[in-house]
């Protein structure tokens, strides 16, 4: 699982939207794919694993 504090995963635009865990990731199943928006603030942080997502500009 993902530490809160890991260096974030950096999205590029056409990778969205965006889910958490990734698609294709080896850890697919260790919790429920969770969509996650990063419209706001461009920033976005799973509650299941903790793992931090940040959209490259």
């Amino acid at each position: 699982m993902a530490e809160a504090n890991q260096t974030p995963i950096q999205v590029k635009p056409t990778q969205l939207p965006l889910c958490c865990p990734p698609k294709g990731a080896r850890i697919w199943s260790e919790h429920p794919r969770v969509f996650l928006s990063l419209k706001k603030t461009g920033k976005a942080t799973c509650p299941y694993c903790g793992a931090r997502y940040v959209l490259e500009n």
